[in-house]
């Protein structure tokens, strides 16, 4: 039975879904199918924090699903600009816990992981899934997978 880490970058998610279908991600359907057969081993949301009930309430959804949530605080610039990117921490866990699993998912259409993703599957020797909105998600990313998965209707609300 292999064995998966599972790498969500929420924010990506979320907006990507919403842009595209005007739905949200099912993040339980998506447990399911990415679990099927396969041994979930780790699995972290990364998401930002802005401090609302509403927000607190998603996170305890997906920890009861079964992932480990972390948080950043939502930053607004001085020019109205925000910042809330965990690319370097993701990064960072991914290539901390590979040797936990035989199987990388990532869901983000975000290509700054395609180097990521190369490291994995070459260095590494895993197996990386990739899970985006295909209309957003960079071809470069898409190519470097092991797997690309499309976030369509089966996987939205």
């Amino acid at each position: 039975m292999d064995r998966v880490l599972v790498l969500v970058d929420v924010q990506n998610v979320y907006y990507t879904t919403r842009q595209v279908f005007r739905r949200n991600f099912d993040y339980n359907a998506f447990w399911a199918k990415v679990g099927a057969n396969r041994s979930i081993v780790k699995a972290i949301a990364y998401a930002t924090d802005r401090g609302d009930t509403k927000q607190r309430e998603f996170q305890n959804i997906l920890r009861a699903i079964g992932f480990e949530v972390k948080l950043k605080p939502y930053l607004q610039r001085a020019d109205g600009s925000a910042k809330a990117d965990w690319d370097v921490g993701i990064t960072i866990d991914a290539l901390e816990y590979a040797e936990l699993a035989d199987v990388v998912v990532l869901v983000s259409g975000d290509g700054d992981y395609d180097l990521l993703v190369q490291n994995l599957r070459h260095k590494r020797k895993k197996r990386v899934e990739v899970y985006g909105v295909r209309q957003l998600s960079a071809d470069n990313l898409i190519k470097a997978a092991s797997q690309f998965e499309a976030i369509d209707d089966p996987l939205l609300l």
